[in-house]
């Protein structure tokens, strides 16, 4: 029987998950969307996502592939999926795709967003998806610390000493703060991103934003590719896997 490949876009709550890729230990999303589609195949399917998330990070529309021997309609297919899956994570859409398409290296550009709020908007319905921040920055020096992002630059300031990456080198396309409610967003779009390189982000312009040099202090630290001058890495809970574009 000849197989298909099947793209499906996904959302899940990360608060009750050690990141997306499969561990030893440790309930992961690859892991449970894994055991589910085993389940309806009686055999082992393994999926390939459009990226990586960490413990405890959401995603909005996450975008996996993988190839099925099933006869089921593409629309009719994230239904079946779901029947199988927990409450923390849902299949959004289900299509056939050529078998070229592949969900990380066809991808074009990717957007992450980070929510955060001071004590007035941090409820016990958000609590689990934004940051708590005491003093948030004047949001106009912050998009000033943001404008410094785009372009093409090596960025080793923001990523962790963990990062397997050989090139440090990223394009990021936008980024900026806005406000929505009692919230405050950070939304980044790039070509691709390194390991915790948006947390960090969010963390130094939150450092940087806070002193006297701001802008031009935040800048120094992109350049000098020294993770010791990024600030405090921004908790997990606050960050959105947004969006991606092939």
């Amino acid at each position: 029987m000849s197989s298909r490949r099947l793209k499906i876009v996904l959302s899940y709550d990360g608060t009750n998950f050690f990141g997306w890729q499969i561990q030893n230990e440790g309930r992961t999303v690859q892991g449970v969307l894994e055991e589910a589609l085993s389940k309806m195949h009686k055999k082992a399917i393994r999926v390939t996502a459009a990226g990586r998330t960490d413990s405890g990070v959401h995603a909005r529309a996450q975008v996996c592939h993988f190839d099925t021997e099933l006869e089921i309609p593409e629309n009719r297919f994230k239904n079946a999926i779901n029947t199988f899956l927990p409450g923390d994570i849902s299949i959004i859409s289900s299509v056939y795709v050529d078998e070229k398409f592949h969900a990380r290296f066809s991808a074009k550009r990717r957007v992450y967003k980070y929510y955060f709020t001071d004590i007035t908007g941090y409820t016990v319905f958000n609590r689990f998806f934004c940051t708590q921040i005491r003093d948030i920055p004047d949001i106009n020096i912050m998009n000033a610390c943001a404008e410094k992002l785009k372009g093409i630059h090596d960025f080793t300031t923001f990523t962790s000493a963990g990062d397997k990456n050989e090139s440090k080198i990223r394009e990021i396309f936008s980024a900026s703060f806005y406000k929505e409610g009692d919230l405050t967003v950070f939304q980044i779009e790039g070509n691709a991103f390194l390991w915790k390189m948006v947390r960090s982000i969010v963390g130094s312009i939150l450092k940087y934003a806070s002193l006297e040099s701001g802008a031009a202090g935040f800048d120094e630290a992109l350049i000098s590719k020294d993770r010791q001058m990024a600030g405090t890495t921004a908790p997990s809970k606050g960050l959105f896997f947004h969006k991606i574009y092939y």
